[in-house]
């Protein structure tokens, strides 16, 4: 057949013609994305560079392989297919391109390399099949908070065009049809390379970036700041955030303050980020502002919407880095303002004396360890909440006579304990967390020990990923009894013939991975574990991280995140106990059992209260 390149056209040469698509669209694209790297360049500096080689396997994994959207089976294959039909239609594409701009060069057309021309057409079939899942999901069965936008639906017509006409040259043998659809297929892509950086799909170029720039340490909270609420006091990747977005609402959906009916988008804070990178952000405040402070306090930081975004967006480093800029300002819920002036006051949010920290030893038999003057194996740092609320001492001790029925050279710091910092951190308070951290490491210092428990998630991550190296591996208690149950220095007495449903705790589970040990635990134990429909890293929050808990409610709220989850667990077949591995998790399950009528129904227990029954003489 005639080259298109080479045909004439009206006195003018194909390759002229090509020429002036390209250099046209290619403008356009360039001068657009110029514009978004300069952005970028203006805005606070973050070292994302580092580890190369664990990168490349986050690409490999997650965008070659689209791991997470396999999570959703049917449409995760769709886009799996897609996305490799895009890989291969694009090398095609560039292919001819040059072959039809330098028609003098000895190499042939994509439809004429036999086999490139045979995955063509195989990678053609399958996506426009995959086009076809993805707009019937779309447009039939939509999910909450995907959108049925103009832009989407010009962007699906504009792929499947570029797939029919491909199919459609490859299959002809018609001269005519063949240049038709040749010239149809170049346009079409060459258009839609110059529509990209100017629509919001965007993302189809970005969003590679995205999970190659993404975080290395989970729920990374970005360097100490004075806050953000202008566009150059951002860092570049909280604001690439908003060009790498999809819009497809994942985040929203396993939001459970969004759910709950809080003012909080996940998706809309990252449109909102878009638009403040496209269209700059004035004089005008971002924070309190276009995001409304109501917004930006309702996140509990769970870590849901990261771990469920396809292009690794990260959501919460942004609402710290508001929340910064609100606490500078002051502009800060009193019960909020109360907790952080009692941690600087007394180094725990309930504004009591630090020498009260282990009164919780009161009505133990024996009296633990100082590890300040004596050397221990284990140093336990029981948090606030395990320490202080008399709702939870009861636990607390049950702990330590466990530990010490299993042989476990255990000690605490007494009054030199503080709060970590962990609810601080993220509620915006910088300085106040680095100046708890300061305390805890130098009681850390007068303390001799080879590993650190705690009973507390929020803790456990805190001392675990943001104290810095030198303190010893850190265990969370389900990991120690899980060890001390296995070994059999903890010997059963009795089995727990019970069915029961287990809630994985956010800063154990999605934060840390830790998902197994309280299983094995339960499974130790005896009891018959039933797992509640979202479960492990796609657990439903209790509301109470991020510093929700010393937060009042706002109106509109339908229903707590505490006890939406509750009403799962009692509704999951069989079962009548919640175990939890979390303090504020039981404190906020057992209220919630209270206020949605469940008394007598279901029963919240501590996993460590479970474990004492059954070892118990």
């Amino acid at each position: 057949m005639a080259d298109p390149a080479t045909s004439v056209y009206f006195g003018v040469p194909g390759y002229a013609v090509l020429w002036a698509l390209t250099l046209v669209s290619f403008f356009l694209f360039g001068r657009r994305v110029e514009r978004y790297i300069g952005v970028l360049r203006k805005a606070r500096p973050e070292v994302r560079w580092n580890e190369p080689w664990r990168r490349m396997r986050m690409f490999a994994i997650y965008v070659l392989g689209q791991k997470k959207m396999f999570g959703e089976r049917a449409i995760g294959a769709a886009h799996f297919l897609i996305f490799w039909s895009f890989v291969f239609y694009a090398s095609s594409f560039f292919w001819n391109l040059i072959r039809g701009l330098l028609p003098f060069l000895p190499i042939p057309y994509t439809d004429s390399v036999r086999w490139m021309a045979a995955v063509l057409e195989l990678f053609g079939v399958l996506g426009l099949v995959a086009l076809i899942v993805a707009a019937v999901r779309r447009y039939v069965f939509t999910p909450p908070r995907l959108e049925r936008s103009k832009d989407a639906s010009l962007i699906l017509t504009l792929i499947a065009v570029v797939l029919i006409t491909s199919l459609a040259g490859s299959m002809t043998e018609s001269p005519q049809i063949y240049a038709a659809m040749w010239w149809l297929h170049m346009a079409t892509v060459l258009g839609f390379l110059a529509y990209l950086p100017y629509s919001k799909h965007m993302h189809l170029l970005a969003s590679p970036f995205g999970v190659f720039f993404g975080t290395l340490r989970e729920g990374g909270i970005p360097a100490a700041s004075e806050g953000a609420s202008r566009r150059e006091e951002f860092t570049w990747r909280e604001l690439f955030n908003g060009l790498a977005c999809a819009e497809c609402g994942r985040c929203d959906r396993s939001c459970p303050c969004f759910d709950a009916g809080l003012p909080l988008s996940p998706k809309m804070l990252m449109h909102h980020v878009k638009e403040l990178v496209r269209n700059g952000g004035g004089n005008g405040d971002f924070a309190g502002g276009v995001v409304k402070a109501e917004e930006i306090w309702a996140c509990a930081t769970c870590y849901s919407c990261m771990e469920r975004c396809p292009v690794f967006n990260e959501h919460i480093p942004v609402i710290v880095e508001m929340r910064r800029h609100l606490v500078s300002k002051g502009e800060v819920e009193p019960r909020v303002q109360e907790a952080l002036m009692n941690f600087t006051r007394y180094g725990n949010s309930f504004g009591t004396s630090p020498r009260a920290r282990a009164k919780w030893i009161q009505g133990l038999d024996f009296k633990p360890k100082d590890a300040r003057k004596e050397p221990v194996e284990y140093l336990w740092f029981t948090g606030d909440y395990a320490s202080y609320d008399p709702r939870l001492q009861p636990v607390t001790r049950s702990a330590a006579r466990l530990f010490r029925k299993g042989g476990v050279d255990f000690g605490i710091l007494y009054e030199e304990e503080q709060n970590s910092g962990n609810d601080a951190r993220r509620v915006g308070e910088e300085g106040l967390f680095e100046m708890l951290r300061d305390k805890n490491l130098k009681a850390l210092g007068k303390a001799k020990f080879e590993r650190i428990v705690t009973t507390d998630p929020h803790t456990y991550h805190a001392l675990k990923n943001e104290y810095g190296e030198g303190n010893g591996a850190v265990l969370h208690y389900t990991e120690l009894i899980d060890e001390l149950l296995k070994s059999g220095k903890l010997p059963l007495e009795r089995r727990l013939e019970a069915a029961v449903t287990y809630h994985d705790p956010c800063y154990l589970g999605r934060y840390n991975g830790i998902y197994d040990a309280p299983r094995r635990v339960l499974s130790t134990l005896g009891a018959k574990l039933v797992e509640m429909p979202r479960n492990r890293a796609r657990a439903h929050c209790c509301g109470a991280g991020g510093g929700r808990i010393w937060m009042e409610d706002t109106p509109g709220v339908k229903e707590r995140p505490a006890e939406n989850r509750v009403r799962e667990a009692a509704t999951t077949d069989g079962v009548s106990t919640l175990a939890v591995a979390c303090p504020k998790d039981l404190v906020m399950f057992q209220d919630a059992v209270k206020t949605t009528g469940l008394e007598g129904r279901l029963a919240v227990r501590d996993l460590i209260e479970l474990v004492e029954e059954c070892t118990a003489q």
